[in-house]
């Protein structure tokens, strides 16, 4: 095997929040976005066959 990536940082932002409808229902909306990691790591893997491991640097949230 050869490595040809090795980054650290944040893969995809995540954010929660609570959103009140107009029938005062409410719902818990989530909301997903890649970060320059995340595409930096698909244009490494295009069309490789790969193995992917992930560690948690820190636990800190």
């Amino acid at each position: 095997m050869k490595k040809i990536f090795e980054k650290e940082g944040i893969f995809v932002e995540y954010k929660e929040k609570i959103v009140k409808t107009a029938r005062d229902d409410v719902l818990l909306h989530k909301e997903e976005n890649p970060t320059r990691l995340w595409w930096e790591l698909k244009e490494a893997i295009k069309g490789k066959r790969v193995k992917i491991v992930v560690y948690e640097v820190d636990g800190s949230d």
